[in-house]
């Protein structure tokens, strides 16, 4: 298996730039930084502005450049968290020493203070000032705090300054600075590609999308699933090395690379060939499948009529997939989910008990922002009594993401001792 560390199209850089002559450098850092694929979205201070304008930023970004605390232009106005929550990498350069007060002393004042404040992402600073403020007490009081608060100082190099001084304070170079970003990046995915084996050999099965229920050639029961949960999850297992057999109802999504599709269209025939699954060997399976619970009772042999002002249709209860793969002599580890309205936890946590799971992810789907046919999600992780483990909470991210960390869960609860029951 094989990764692209080159790319890096997915990720999203924030350069902030502050008042400083050095503020020069960030235009070719942005470029330096495009060069290698980042997106990237630059911030200036009212200081940045005096040095260089923000035309010239939006130019070599080809994003609009981000000035002010309340944009009318954002969602709600608050572009702040917008950023915050964009943003893969905060990269201050240069950062002045004013800057780096306002974040030591927690001061949220303009857009950059606030993002500060607002962002998840890890931010690094690359101070550039005048050697003597550099040197100064408070100068470094301010920094050694914000060490201490997790940021990263990209420590200045030395020599002539603009104001005639020679010493420590001049902004690294672009090509420099935009070098330890790459590697920064080249690192975390290579952490990610270790963790690549934590599946490596299982046979995971993974039922997806929703089911059709005919009720006559034309017309069915279904929902709103559009499988997208379930194939990105289907990838993730892939690539931490499992062979993975999807079992997906109708939707419109391309097959992960690598993973074997089976499709279906009713509950019946999900259920045939999962079983048909456990016979061949299954090791983990996980239903995010939203199977229909009911069936009509007689499908109409031709299309059925409009005759008068009601339709009575008589309907009969499917097969429980995931209870029923859970109660074989030789069952899997099981994951199921838990896709609800109101109650979500509440719900879930039976749900684990009562299907004899040792798994499940639950999440509100009454919710827009993550519900059906949405790119992102947001779950509850419940583990069996037997695995002692404690709930996750996966805070709103990609579906992809999700499934990663779902992944992990997965591994950690396959390899945890088991309590005796």
């Amino acid at each position: 298996m094989s990764f692209d560390l080159s790319v890096f199209s997915n990720k999203n850089i924030i350069l902030a730039v502050t008042g400083g002559i050095a503020a020069y450098k960030s235009a070719i850092l942005v470029r330096r930084l495009k060069d290698f694929g980042f997106n990237v979205r630059v911030v200036m201070t009212h200081g940045a502005q005096a040095f260089i304008t923000p035309l010239t930023f939006q130019a070599l970004s080809g994003n609009p450049v981000h000035t002010a605390l309340l944009d009318t232009e954002a969602e709600a106005g608050m572009g702040h968290i917008e950023l915050a929550r964009w943003a893969d990498l905060v990269l201050v350069a240069p950062a002045s020493c004013d800057t780096l007060a306002k974040f030591a002393a927690g001061l949220a004042d303009d857009l950059l203070s606030t993002l500060y404040l607002a962002t998840k992402a890890p931010v690094w600073v690359a101070p550039a000032m005048n050697q003597q403020m550099w040197a100064a007490k408070a100068t470094q009081r301010n920094l050694n705090t914000l060490v201490e608060d997790g940021v990263h100082v990209i420590m200045p190099e030395a020599g002539s300054q603009a104001c005639g001084d020679v010493g420590l304070g001049r902004m690294p170079e672009p090509e420099d600075l935009a070098e330890q970003v790459r590697e920064y990046f080249h690192k975390a995915q290579r952490a990610i590609a270790e963790k690549f084996g934590l599946l490596a050999g299982k046979r995971v099965t993974i039922t997806a999308g929703p089911t059709r229920e005919a009720i006559d050639p034309v017309r069915y029961i279904s929902n709103h699933s559009t499988g997208k949960m379930g194939f990105a999850i289907a990838a993730a297992c892939y690539s931490a090395g499992a062979k993975v057999t999807l079992i997906s109802g109708p939707v419109t999504l391309d097959t992960p690379n690598g993973v074997r599709r089976k499709n279906v269209s009713s509950a019946i025939q999900m259920l045939d060939l999962s079983m048909q699954q456990l016979q061949e060997g299954c090791d983990v399976f996980i239903a995010t499948a939203a199977v229909a619970d009911y069936r009509v009772a007689e499908v109409a042999e031709h299309k059925i009529k409009k005759a008068g002002d009601e339709l009575a249709v008589s309907l009969v209860k499917n097969p429980d997939i995931v209870a029923t793969i859970a109660q074989q002599e030789k069952r899997p580890f099981m994951v199921g989910f838990a896709a609800e309205t109101r109650n979500v936890e509440e719900y879930a946590a039976a749900k684990l008990v009562n299907k004899k799971l040792d798994m499940i992810a639950c999440n509100d789907v009454s919710r827009a922002d993550i519900g059906f046919a949405s790119d992102e999600n947001a779950m509850i992780v419940f583990f069996a009594d037997q695995y002692d483990m404690e709930k996750r909470d996966l805070e709103k991210a990609s579906k992809q993401e999700i499934a990663q960390q779902l992944v992990e869960a997965i591994h950690d609860a396959i390899t945890q001792q088991i309590k005796p029951v």
